[in-house]
């Protein structure tokens, strides 16, 4: 009895709202209906102009002509739907099983892309690992992502291929292509591929930095090596660069020994220089903004800032400043993520509240709607790891929304899911009183 209930349960599950199956059944029972029709008429036609003969009682009692009218339509209406439905579901099942993983159902699947197909549209901004970290979580939640990433990278294997071809550096743009991709399993693992052979020219390089260098040569232009790209790694969103000039990250520092400020050129430099970080600047210093990412902030739902290196994956993004004044300017739920630790040659001590301080002197005060914060201390975790303090008197300035964001097995970063999570329940409260 429970396998038939389930069995029921499964078939019923097609018919719920939101899959967009719906339609299209009732177009096969319409054309269907119109074919039974014309057979009807054929076959009435034949019976009552056939003599009296053996199979016409078979043909009455196939047609349940004792029975009333009504009863008659009712019963074959409903076996008929019975059976396309089940034919429908079995035609999908052969030609979609090949491309679903095993454990999942052809109604699991469709559900979860209809759900991310109208999901938000939320515009993310930043660069490395944290902005990559952030992009696995929300694409869980919906397909219209936007990740805006930094091009002022000249370290590694990105700063070698900018040197050598002239193109922009595409190391986070690789970063957050394969975050983003669908299946991160194989070809991921190979986009993130990094070549180890000692003597040969390949080392150091990843191979999906490699692949959109290539396809810029292709394509010949970068933003189109990127799109081809995602294509490649069917990704869920867009990824783009915030502009598309060659510009370099500038640091004036103030150095321990001396107390003076020395200005470094090269954001691979900045991290490496000893002392505190002042103040960062691109050069050229007004860099034209890639107009697709004008654009989706302007039309964005949700524009996150953050998480990620402060000065060199978060800040020069918006130094671009078309950037800087979409965000101003968008209708969209505005958070910024702080991070959950410090790192070294950046932000080394520094609270949530110098965080906020640093941004707000490169681009100017109220650009974010909500600072969202890690309450968990990091340290409990991992004894090496330096979590942010969130000072008390921050919440007479800011709407601070503070919760357990941390990656447990590694304490230095966000948890994906909970990230996510996080940021889908104040978008839905947005118009409601936040839970401290």
């Amino acid at each position: 009895m429970n396998k038939i209930k389930s069995k029921v349960t499964s078939i019923l599950r097609w018919l719920q709202p939101g899959l967009g199956v719906k339609r299209w059944i009732l177009a096969i029972l319409l054309g269907t209906t119109i074919i039974a029709i014309g057979l009807a008429v054929f076959v009435i036609d034949l019976y009552r102009g056939t003599p009296e003969n053996w199979w016409l009682t078979l043909v009455s009692l196939a047609t349940l002509r004792s029975l009333p009218r009504i009863v008659r339509v009712i019963v074959f209406e409903a076996l008929g739907t019975g059976i396309i439905i089940w034919g429908v579901i079995g035609l999908n099942r052969s030609l979609l099983g090949p491309f679903l993983r095993p454990g999942h159902t052809i109604v699991d699947r469709l559900e979860k892309y209809q759900s991310r197909k109208h999901g938000p549209k939320i515009v993310a901004i930043g660069g490395g690992h944290g902005l990559a970290t952030l992009l696995r979580g929300l694409k869980g939640v919906s397909h219209n992502i936007y990740a805006v990433v930094t091009v002022a990278d000249d370290g590694g294997s990105s700063g070698r291929l900018r040197e050598s071809l002239g193109i922009l550096p595409p190391g986070d743009v690789r970063n957050c292509l394969a975050a983003l991709s669908d299946d991160e399993d194989l070809l991921a693992q190979l986009f993130q591929y990094r070549f180890t052979n000692e003597d040969g020219n390949l080392k150091g390089h990843s191979f999906g930095n490699l692949f959109i260098s290539s396809m810029a040569e292709v394509t010949g232009s970068f933003e189109q090596a990127i799109a081809e790209s995602g294509r490649v790694l069917a990704v869920s969103g867009r990824v783009l660069p915030a502009t598309l000039e060659n510009v370099n990250l500038i640091a004036n520092i103030r150095r321990p020994e001396n107390n003076e400020i020395e200005r470094v050129v090269g954001e691979s430099k900045i991290t490496e220089t000893p002392g505190a970080i002042q103040q960062v600047m691109l050069e050229p210093g007004n860099p034209s903004a890639y107009p697709d990412v004008i654009q989706s902030l302007l039309s964005a739902d949700l524009v996150v800032v953050g998480p990620g290196s402060l000065y060199t994956s978060i800040i020069p993004n918006l130094l671009v400043k078309d950037i800087a004044s979409a965000i101003r300017a968008s209708q969209a739920l505005k958070i910024f993520i702080c991070n959950v630790a410090t790192q070294v040659g950046e932000t080394e001590g520094y609270s949530c509240g110098d965080h906020i301080r640093v941004v707000e002197e490169h681009v100017g005060s109220n650009l974010f709607d909500i600072i969202v914060a890690n309450v968990v201390a990091p340290n409990k975790y991992h004894q090496n790891v330096e979590g942010v303090r969130i000072e008390d008197e921050l919440q007479m300035k800011y709407n601070v929304y503070k919760t357990d964001l941390i990656d447990v097995e590694n304490p230095w970063r966000h948890d994906s899911e909970k990230i996510a999570q996080t940021l889908m329940d104040l978008l839905r409260e947005r118009t409601g009183p936040l839970t401290m």
